[in-house]
């Protein structure tokens, strides 16, 4: 497999969660899970005052834009770019452009590295977070996303919860 790279595709105002369903769908049909690995509407925490009330929302980081990791080939960019909503790559002509490392950690794209000392099967506890203080069995790890599922067990019954890397420790 090829280098993945983070790119910007432009798409109609208000089309972007359309258009990340969309890309979303045709990479499971397609069998594109190793080539296109996130599709991402970045959204932050914005607080709204309205009639006196304060009331916390997420608004789009970059309106008009879904951002992409993926493998750019032929196939890639035939699908992105014919997806439904999507008026293209950003970058020059019909060429895109991958973001730069710089670009990726001062939007908070691109966390830092971080390197673990659990697998599958460890038992762990949670140490921050809604989770704290609960103990369950690591099913499953995304390297990528920085995160593992946990199986905690949950009015009798397992349930699979994701956790974020830095809010466990190893039992």
């Amino acid at each position: 497999m090829s280098k993945t790279n983070w790119y910007v595709v432009h798409t109609y105002s208000g089309y972007e969660n359309k258009v990340k369903a969309n890309i979303e769908k045709t990479i499971e049909n397609r069998k594109l899970q190793d080539q296109i690995l996130e599709v991402s509407v970045p959204l932050q925490d914005v607080i709204e005052v309205k009639n006196g009330v304060k009331k916390k929302v997420q608004k789009k980081m970059f309106p008009g834009y879904v951002l992409l990791n993926m493998e750019m080939n032929d196939d890639t960019w035939y699908v992105v770019r014919n997806t439904r909503g999507v008026t293209g790559f950003v970058g020059p002509g019909s060429k895109p452009v991958p973001l730069t490392e710089a670009e990726m950690k001062s939007m908070g794209i691109k966390k830092d590295d971080i390197v673990i000392d659990f697998e599958i099967g460890d038992t762990v506890e949670v140490i921050s977070g809604v989770w704290e203080n609960t103990t369950g069995i690591i099913k499953q790890i995304n390297t990528h996303k920085q995160i593992v599922t946990i199986s905690v067990d949950m009015f009798g019954r397992e349930t699979p919860v994701e956790i974020s890397f830095t809010d466990i420790k190893k039992m």
